[in-house]
């Protein structure tokens, strides 16, 4: 089985290392440099949020001042493990723990790509004093872009990951909020349908009412379209595949809420609901339910106001 990106990245730094043209001699030259960087730190601090003051996010994100020192403390760690240049384990560690916290903030990507451009700026052009050779600058600043550009994508990479999970946890929480299930009665089970269908719900539906007719072992289930925004062809279909699907499970599958709107689209569309058994109303639906699995529902009784 393939190792997803970021297990490489940890476990691996020298095909990062690769992946990204980045040699011993590259790693050499931004040691180098960091010796004539490290202690001009502060320098940097001023540079950058001179500039970062002027970006939207600044006000969302550093305004407060305690925020903010942590942020440049941590900042200058980060650049100290940069300049000392050792790829391990545990610099990639460090470089993923930045992709979780950016993640976990909410700090947009394009201000992170940004601020390590302004970065690499402020290093390489501002700070600079011009003590290499020209080719040996040429060499460095090339180094410093492999290196940024690895740590980029290892603080992207986690990034995008801990969205995309979250994303999926969101998802499936709106799923069991869009597919409820539930046992009305005994061995009746009902789910009311609201909002757009497209093939993907469809098969989330299917697999839900599947799921609790097996668990419940229920003989009727009841699916309300009432709520149900636009039925076309599609939609049609898919409803028969959920009502066939539950027709093999042993399980009688009836269609409510169909509205005069609904009845005239699907026989324009030509759509053959074959055996599915539909009702205008979730109350006929009910009683034919009832029926269905032996239960008798007596009507309320009447009295004159005038007793």
């Amino acid at each position: 089985m393939l190792k997803k990106a970021h297990e490489m990245f940890l476990d691996d730094p020298a095909s990062l290392m690769t992946l990204h043209d980045l040699t011993e001699s590259d790693l050499a030259l931004i040691r180098k440099f960091g010796q004539m960087i490290m202690p001009k730190m502060s320098e940097f601090v001023t540079h950058f949020y001179g500039w970062l003051r002027t970006m939207p996010a600044f006000e969302q994100f550093f305004s407060d001042a305690q925020r903010l020192a942590h942020v440049q403390e941590q900042q200058q760690i980060y650049w100290r493990s940069f300049f000392n240049a050792q790829i391990n384990a545990q610099y990639i560690q460090e470089r993923v723990m930045v992709g979780e916290i950016h993640a976990r903030v909410g700090l947009p990507l394009p201000t992170y790509f940004a601020s390590m451009n302004m970065s690499m700026l402020i290093f390489t052009k501002r700070m600079y004093d011009g003590s290499l050779y020209s080719d040996e600058y040429s060499a460095l600043v090339t180094a410093f872009t492999k290196l940024l550009h690895m740590d980029t994508t290892i603080v992207v990479d986690t990034y995008a990951r801990l969205n995309n999970k979250r994303l999926a946890e969101q998802s499936e929480a709106l799923l069991a909020m869009s597919t409820p299930v539930t046992m009305i009665w005994q061995d009746v089970l009902m789910l009311p349908i609201v909002g757009i269908i497209d093939s993907k719900r469809a098969q989330d539906i299917m697999t839900a009412v599947l799921d609790k007719i097996a668990e419940q072992r229920a003989k009727v289930f009841i699916m309300d379209i009432s709520g149900v925004a636009v039925v076309d062809t599609a939609v049609a279909n898919h409803f028969i595949k959920i009502t066939k699907a539950t027709k093999l499970m042993g399980c009688e599958s009836l269609v409510s809420g169909v509205s005069p709107s609904i009845a005239k689209t699907m026989v324009q569309l030509g759509v053959n609901v074959g055996e599915v058994k539909t009702s205008a109303t979730l109350r006929d639906a009910l009683e034919s339910a009832f029926k269905t699995v032996g239960l008798n529902i007596l009507g309320r009784p009447h009295f004159d106001d005038r007793e």
